[in-house]
């Protein structure tokens, strides 16, 4: 390049000189004298290198046409152009260089073709949760039995008194409504949030000759996009390069079938789908919404208020509570309606409120609507509304949180199952090792290759072809002097590495003077790759290169190389001994790659040569364990889950990496089924299977098919399975797992599209990481519902006793209201915000159905719940004469204590069996602000807002009393916790 840029500079001079020298000798002969005039300035057009001037593009053609053909596959639209090749120039993109890399021909390319974004439907608004709101049942009888109320009262009392029951009633109902609203509100946006998150996915394309990975939204028409297995297509686009490439149209098209894509019969990619096989360079041709997918994206609104299995069954569990909230309400109502009617009631005068026709009719209406209005607020108590709000909070709470631990979660449903996973079937390469692969050894027949010993240059050159040309990887050299920018996967990467550095390799030499006729990609069944290639000068010799795992290239070669270039023949003795030189190599944890090579006898066909090949090789790469995955592995076992290892790796390399990552212990003496292959495992009978998978710890040389079938029967077994994966052969198995894990860095698109949580940096600490999450949102749902449950108990026999023995409630509609405000939503968010403690991780597995509420939580909820119910019974009965107060003052402490017992018992349920409820409290500083916001509001509702709450001002002695009931909850909570409980089974 620099040396034809010389040359073009040379040329530019020539052509000004000549320009000049013709200029002034045509000034000079003149035939007739005159004046010769100076030239202020001559334009001379000189044609200037392309990457030094740069120019506003002008696409002279209509967008629209370019999407229609991609959508419609119409071949003739594709010749209408001239071709791929003549649309990347109308595009003006380089085929070998791609676009420039400078932001103002990306920028223009964005005004002229529009952003790679979709427009989606607008999102739900506040108002549509607040009418959503408005339309519960018990809301609605309730603002009737409030309107009712604030008729009758002001016809009774006038507009300046009448108001207050019925009015302070919409008042509460409307603050309830607009609570519930916000969160809802915020939650869903949350979720959108992640959601969008979630779909912005890395994209490699080649760029003023580089290639480079940049974001799915700043993909443009006429870029180069590099393809390969598990990627998805970014934009429509139509095939430029590749090879055996095999597409996933299913979710454009709903069929199965995977669509080859060439450059003849089918050359066009639609946005959206999925690379199932080969690689490919595509040219983008639409992005955005002028793309298919776009526009079947711009019609569907993602749901983002999925169900998930804890939201169902504690549905489940409030329609069950409700059902009993409604009997006691019905009761309630029908004492309260005949006493009021039989005359045994009484006014605060101790007359009585019913005498017969002498009665007014608004005071037995106004009566009637309070009766009413006190059986439904018992129901709007009764019924947990608060639960589901519960999970909806902690989910939303814990999924921001793991974003920051390096966790996005994909399904909210994992967020919760992960808590109660048993087993972990984990993959090896960059989720246990660091992913940093380094070529460390090379052997070359029965001789290791260092530094300083000879290698003959033919299989110097043998070996560059088969790095070179058999990879999907890539190698960019700006400059002679600077380092070379190497691509693709970590294997390609060091693999290219020590071509380019050891062998001084120049790719772009070797695909110069080098033609590829035949590929086969990488499969994981087989695992290896080859291509057939030509040599273009001199000989047109044609050779086939094998490349992939040690044991399966070498039981398809009959000779070898020695480092001589000399080609030896492989017997019995000396296969054994190169395989020596492999196990050798995986027990000290290198992952083993051969090369093999054969010349054909100048005939090409379709398929590669699969024997009689000649070992050229065995490289091995190291690939060190991740320094925090020792502990990350002891804490599992610790929590009680399994960790079980599946790799492609050979078994000495797996058994090696399992032992210093802590899967396998060699101290322990192990049992010789903990270690077995996947062609064993998979030839297993049924039973056979199901006999000795709790024993097996590492699965080694697996197909996808046996990862898959590990799960199955796992899942057989009663187990809760999560499943770590980072490749499209993934897949199956991610999608069968409980819980699919699928990795940021190294992941495959299509192993994220499977998988309910995807892990950003690939680490297996990480994975640990979520299980602490799931356990403290299971956790953290259970401290509400026992707080929960044990208001609903309190106050529904509360209500109940004094109904049928006196005929009125003690607790008004407001009040009550106030009370479901402090549970449902102030709870919800100060107990949903806990965060995970290492203690989570010394606790066993949750399992599939162990009971929500413990034996534990009915221990606490039900010891609670009944010294609450007895102290304010006790207020309701004597607590007239016990402090010499009225009616009012009595029912205003009832209220007061019964708040106050519902605050104090907030910290009780912060720890559900550990003594010392204060341990971490410092460090939940919103439980702190939500405690006390509580208590302020109840100091305001108490001592400012009389009429509207029903209230009466207390002294400071009623107050310090009130706060004793409340405080004494918790040295009750504390004894009632020496109380040994059998845990459930």
């Amino acid at each position: 390049m620099t040396c034809k840029k010389r040359w073009r500079r040379a040329l530019n001079a020539i052509s000004f000189v000549k320009a000049l020298l013709h200029v002034s000798n045509k000034a000079l002969n003149i035939e007739t004298p005159r004046l010769l005039r100076s030239f202020s300035y001559l334009a001379i057009d000189v044609e200037q290198d392309h990457v030094h001037s740069p120019r506003v593009k002008t696409f002279n053609f209509d967008s629209k046409l370019l999407g229609d053909m991609v959508r419609d596959k119409t071949l003739e639209s594709l010749t209408q152009f001239g071709g791929v090749k003549e649309l990347a120039a109308i595009l003006e993109t380089d085929l070998k260089r791609g676009i420039g890399d400078n932001k103002d021909d990306i920028d223009h390319r964005k005004r002229v073709f529009g952003v790679n974004m979709f427009t989606k439907p607008p999102s739900k608004g506040f108002l549509s949760f607040v009418l959503e709101s408005f339309k519960d049942t018990t809301i609605i009888i309730l603002l009737v039995c409030a309107v009712l109320s604030l008729g009758f009262g002001i016809k009774q009392h006038g507009w300046k008194e009448g108001w207050y029951d019925g009015g302070s009633i919409i008042l509460a109902v409307i603050l309830v409504i607009l609570v519930s609203s916000v969160s809802n509100f915020n939650q869903s946006r949350q979720f959108q949030k992640l959601s969008a998150k979630s779909g912005n996915i890395g994209v490699e394309v080649v760029r003023g000759g580089r290639r480079q990975s940049v974001s799915i939204f700043e993909v443009v028409v006429g870029d180069i996009v590099c393809l390969k297995i598990g990627d998805q297509v970014p934009a429509d686009g139509v095939f430029l390069e590749g090879h055996s490439l095999k597409v996933d149209e299913s979710s454009m098209t709903g069929e199965s079938e995977h669509v080859h894509v060439n450059g003849d019969t089918n050359p066009f990619l639609l946005s959206g789908t999925k690379i199932s096989d080969g690689f490919a360079h595509m040219v983008v041709t639409s992005v955005g919404m002028n793309t298919a997918w776009g526009e079947m994206m711009g019609s569907i609104a993602r749901e983002v208020n999925e169900e998930t299995p804890l939201q169902v069954r504690l549905n489940k569990l409030t329609s069950a509570i409700g059902k009993v909230g409604l009997l006691v309400a019905a009761l309630v109502l029908a004492v309260s309606m005949i006493r009021y009617f039989t005359g045994s009631t009484r006014d605060d005068f101790g007359n009585r409120e019913f005498v017969g026709r002498k009665t007014n009719f608004d005071d037995v209406m106004n009566a009637v609507v309070g009766i009413i209005a006190a059986a439904v607020t018992i129901v709007v108590v009764a019924i947990p509304e608060g639960l589901p709000l519960a999970v909806t909070l902690t989910l939303a709470y814990s999924m921001k949180k793991m974003i920051r631990d390096n966790a996005m979660v994909r399904r909210i449903s994992a967020c919760e199952t992960m808590g109660s996973a048993t087993i972990i079937c984990t993959d090896k390469t960059g989720t246990l090792t660091m992913n940093e692969m380094q070529v460390t050894e090379v052997w070359v027949g029965k001789r290791e290759i260092e530094e300083g010993v000879y290698l003959a240059p033919g299989l110097v050159q043998l070996l560059k072809e088969g790095i070179g040309l058999n990879t999907t990887g890539s190698v960019y050299q700006p400059l002679q002097t600077s380092l070379a920018e190497i691509s693709g996967s970590p294997t390609e990467k060091a693999l290219l590495s020590w071509a380019v550095v050891d062998l001084g390799m120049d790719i772009d030499e070797v695909k110069q003077h080098c033609e590829i006729i035949h590929v086969e990609t990488f499969n994981s069944e087989k695992k290896r790759s080859g291509i057939l290639m030509r040599e273009k000068r001199g000989s047109n010799r044609i050779d086939t290169h094998w490349k992939g795992a040690a044991e399966m290239i070498l039981s398809m070669c009959s000779n070898y190389y020695d480092h001589t270039g000399k080609i030896m023949i492989l017997d019995d003795e000396e296969r054994v001994q190169i395989e020596n030189i492999v196990t050798g190599m995986a027990t000290k944890s290198l992952r083993c790659i051969a090369f093999a090579q054969k010349r054909s006898n100048g005939q090409v066909c379709g398929k590669l040569e699969e024997t009689e090949l000649t070992l050229l090789g065995i490289l091995g790469l190291k690939d060190p364990c991740r320094p925090e995955v020792e502990a990350a592995v002891e804490s599992c076992r610790n929590a009680g889950v399994k960790i079980k290892m599946i790799t492609g790796d050979n078994v000495h390399t797996a058994k090696a990496i399992a032992a210093e990552c802590g899967i396998l212990d060699p101290s322990e003496g192990l049992d010789e089924e903990a270690v077995v292959e996947g062609f064993q495992f998979r030839n297993y009978s049924h039973e056979e299977r199901m006999d000795k998978i709790d024993r097996i710890r590492v699965m080694a040389r697996s197909s996808p098919f046996d990862k898959l079938l590990m799960v199955q029967c796992l899942k057989q077994k009663g187990h809760v399975v999560a499943v770590t994966g980072d490749g499209t052969n993934d897949a199956p198995a991610l999608k069968e797992a409980d819980i699919g894990l699928s990795m940021g860095i190294e992941g495959t698109e299509v192993a994220k599209e499977s998988s309910d949580i995807v892990i950003l940096d690939d680490n297996f600490s990480s994975v640990v990481t979520v299980i602490r999450w799931g356990r403290c949102v299971y956790t953290n749902i259970q401290k509400f519902i026992q707080f929960q449950l044990t208001v609903n108990v309190a106050a529904l026999v509360i209500n109940f006793v004094a109904a049928v023995s006196s005929g009125k409630v003690p607790l008004t509609a407001v009040q009550l209201l106030w009370v479901n405000l402090i549970m449902d939503t102030l709870g919800a968010l100060a107990l949903a915000t806990e965060e995970p403690t290492n203690d989570l991780m010394k606790m066993p597995p949750v399992g599939r159905v162990k009971p929500l509420i413990t034996r534990v939580m009915w221990r606490n909820l039900i010891s609670q719940a009944l010294y609450q119910v007895l102290v304010l019974l006790v207020l309701q009965f004597k607590g007239r004469s016990i402090f010499d107060v009225s009616e009012k003052v009595k029912n205003t402490l009832i209220f007061n204590a019964f708040v106050l017992c519902q605050v104090f018992n907030e910290f009780n349920a912060r720890k559900l069996e550990k003594k010392n409820i204060f341990e971490g409290l410092g460090k939940n500083w919103l439980f702190i602000v939500i405690v006390g916001l509580t208590i302020a509001l109840q100091l305001v509702m108490v001592e400012f807002l009389k009429e509207f709450a029903n209230t009466e001002r207390l002294t400071w002695e009623q107050w310090g009393v009130c706060v004793g009931i409340g405080a004494l909850s918790w040295p009750i909570g504390l004894l009632v916790k020496y109380i040994p409980v059998v845990r459930n089974e």
